[in-house]
């Protein structure tokens, strides 16, 4: 059983809502208990390791962030 529930991609954004940077950084990531957590794209990041071996057995798929 997997303890990641859900992944989705989001962009870094200022308090405006406009991206700080035009490509993917981060994961938000729910829990299988409820609880939440970003995760940073680096293979030097174990939960970023272990949700890439999880979407590649294909046990887990990260949403696309929004395009706004």
């Amino acid at each position: 059983m997997s303890y990641y529930k859900s992944v989705k991609e989001y962009y870094a954004k200022d308090v405006y809502g406009n991206k700080l940077d035009p490509e993917v950084i981060n994961l938000t990531v729910e829990t299988v208990d409820g609880g939440m957590m970003d995760v940073s794209k680096s293979l030097e990041n174990r939960h970023y390791v272990e949700i890439m071996r999880q979407v590649k057995a294909g046990e887990l798929t990260i949403q696309e962030a929004d395009s706004e």
